[in-house]
């Protein structure tokens, strides 16, 4: 009991000193803090920090709640938040305050067995403090995260639905002649196939029809229209190597093929002869400007779970924060670029249970198609 007496007896003396030098410890703390002046709870900061002092007291006189210790952590963690200062600057201003206790507490003239125990309950007031402050802080910041990311989500939906709008009327003003034309292309060619450019007349349209099926892939959700079939992909690359025929004379491009002859996926034909024919013509395009030699490399494997097909070239190197978005609408390398058509690839992919990776170095930009294979 001797001793619960001598204890309480300091508690009393620790309670009166704090009580007797509040004004001393508050004005050592406000000219040290660190606040903002754009900050517009800067008034608040101060306010705040006599809050805190007023709870240590309170921790010692035993009246004090969890409660009441975490409302005014929450409290602040929510000014922090709003004036959008650096959290840092907040647990800077928390333990500047506990150090200038500590520190001048030693003038009560505790025993320091005593002492010592006192230290330990400030250090854990402080620790609960910034432990609610920090965690509400977090919470609140990954709330307002999700609420900009759900807004960001809905505006690229809203104006994937206008594109949508006009994808629709742009493909019906466009298809029907376009397919016209086509047909009479094909007619001309059977009945004059000693006429020239007419291949080259043939593959153009082709290149434009491609291009408005993009537009109009870019407004549906549903990229899974058509049946899966088993497809050869040396055959369907061979196919796609005899389309572009034309743009890797012209532009001078060596294609090596490695490809099993036994390599299949399963897939929609037509969607992954887009996909093909769109990253063939990306790759020819991306070596243009490069000297020579210009590599299109088209490589299969079996690797672990997953059949792949990798087309690589040594173009120039796609920088990496491009390639974070480089599947995202409306992002581009090219300077006339859409910004549509690897979207469309990813999507393709994706609604035949794969999934498209790109990787870039100075040595090569590989675009990586991976299907599930289960042996």
């Amino acid at each position: 009991m001797e001793l619960s007496s001598e204890h309480n007896q300091y508690k009393k003396v620790l309670i009166q000193y704090l009580e007797e030098n509040q004004t001393i410890f508050l004005t050592e703390w406000n000219e040290t803090i660190k606040i903002n002046e754009i900050d517009p709870y800067k008034e608040k900061v101060k306010e705040n920090g006599y809050g805190m002092y007023a709870l240590v007291v309170r921790t010692f006189r035993g009246d004090l709640s969890d409660d009441m210790l975490t409302k005014l952590a929450h409290q602040v963690a929510k000014e922090r938040l709003e004036a959008n200062i650096n959290i840092g600057d907040f647990l800077y201003n928390i333990n500047l305050g506990r150090n200038i206790i500590i520190r001048n507490i030693f003038g009560a003239e505790i025993p320091i067995s005593y002492l010592q125990e006192f230290i330990n309950a400030i250090n854990v007031h402080f620790d609960t403090f910034s432990y609610h402050a920090v965690t509400k802080y977090t919470n609140l910041t990954n709330e307002l995260i999700e609420e900009k990311k759900s807004y960001i989500s809905e505006n690229h939906k809203d104006k994937l639905a206008v594109l949508g709008q006009i994808s629709s009327s742009f493909v019906h003003e466009f298809r029907n002649p376009l397919t016209a034309i086509m047909g009479f292309n094909k007619l001309l060619k059977r009945e004059n196939p000693q006429l020239k450019y007419l291949d080259i007349i043939d593959y153009e349209l082709n290149q434009l029809n491609f291009r408005i099926t993009q537009f109009l892939h870019t407004s549906k959700s549903d990229f899974n229209e058509e049946q899966r079939e088993e497809i050869s992909v040396l055959n369907l690359i061979e196919e796609i190597q005899e389309l572009t025929y034309a743009n890797i004379v012209d532009a001078s491009v060596n294609v090596e093929i490695d490809i099993y002859p036994n390599f299949f996926m399963t897939a929609s034909k037509d969607g992954l002869k887009q996909v093909f024919l769109n990253l063939f013509i990306n790759s020819i395009d991306a070596l243009k400007d490069k000297e020579h030699p210009r590599i299109l490399k088209v490589h299969s494997l079996i690797e672990e779970n997953e059949r792949i097909i990798r087309i690589s070239n040594n173009g120039p190197v796609i920088a990496s924060e491009l390639i974070e978005t480089i599947f995202e609408p409306f992002v581009t390398t090219k300077e006339l670029g859409t910004g549509i058509g690897l979207y469309v690839c990813k999507k393709i992919i994706e609604s035949n249970d794969g999934y498209m990776k790109c990787q870039s170095n100075e040595d090569l930009t590989t675009f990586s198609i991976h299907f599930p294979y289960d042996g």
